[in-house]
């Protein structure tokens, strides 16, 4: 599998290098489990800034409304209380996997800044190894290195176009929350996917990203998050928070 490394300063400039690299050096390769093909190579996202403006793509596959409730089930677990249910998909939220370990990631960053130690295992093998949809995410390490809080993120799998930028800006959000526990300077953001890919339905629409990206000013493409985008996805907090509501009344949770 071809591998690669992208950088960008900030998260869109990071995610549009990625789209193009994807689509123009990815690999065709089979996808049986899915009944389809998939263009894919091993990749590395560096973000120099993680919370640099402007901060939100305008190539992104949802609204601001899925923006707020996935950065919400990252940062607050809000739909943690489903793991399980029968009729839910899911066996597991990325929150309920890391949220436990949090504690240690601070007290051992407190006990040595410069600590090689701060990770949080993401993949549980005796769930993951058995289920239909094990988690994609599988471990967040941290370092304090020049006085900031730099995040290093593994994949095993990643959805290029549907699902990396909602990815990366919660797991920025919660790199921010940890930075601020520890008084500490957001550093760099790297993303690492051993399989990052594209599905052949979305052949067309990564290649129509990628056309805007060569055609049009790099400002065309872009939200400002404070101020503006940040705004949009707050709006929708009462309607996110009257959703978990109805299904806490549905599981009785």
């Amino acid at each position: 599998m071809r591998e690669f490394f992208v950088e960008g300063r900030t998260l869109p400039e990071a995610y549009h290098k990625a789209l193009k690299t994807l689509n123009d050096l990815g690999e065709i390769a089979d996808c049986p489990d899915y009944e389809q093909q998939q263009k894919e190579c091993t990749m590395t996202v560096r973000v120099e800034k993680p919370t640099a403006e402007p901060r939100i793509s305008k190539l992104l596959i949802c609204g601001p409304k899925e923006l707020r409730q996935y950065e919400l089930e990252i940062l607050d677990g809000i739909l943690d209380f489903v793991i399980g249910k029968a009729d839910n998909l899911w066996e597991y939220t990325y929150h309920q996997r890391f949220a436990y370990q949090l504690d240690f990631i601070l007290s051992e960053l407190r006990r040595e800044p410069f600590s090689r130690r701060a990770v949080m295992s993401i993949r549980d093998f005796d769930v993951d190894s058995s289920n239909t949809h094990p988690a994609c995410l599988q471990s967040i390490q941290y370092f304090i290195r020049n006085g900031k809080l730099d995040c290093c993120i593994l994949f095993r799998s990643n959805d290029l176009p549907e699902a990396f930028f909602m990815n990366a800006f919660a797991l920025i959000k919660l790199q921010e929350k940890v930075a601020a526990e520890l008084g500490v300077p957001v550093g760099s953001y790297s993303h690492r996917s051993n399989s990052m890919h594209a599905y052949e339905k979305n052949f067309g629409l990564i290649e129509g990203y990628v056309r805007k990206i060569d055609s049009e000013p790099g400002e065309n493409l872009v939200y400002e998050y404070e101020g503006f985008f940040k705004d949009m996805m707050s709006e929708y907090d009462h309607e996110i928070a009257d959703m978990v509501a109805q299904k806490r009344e549905q599981y009785g949770a």
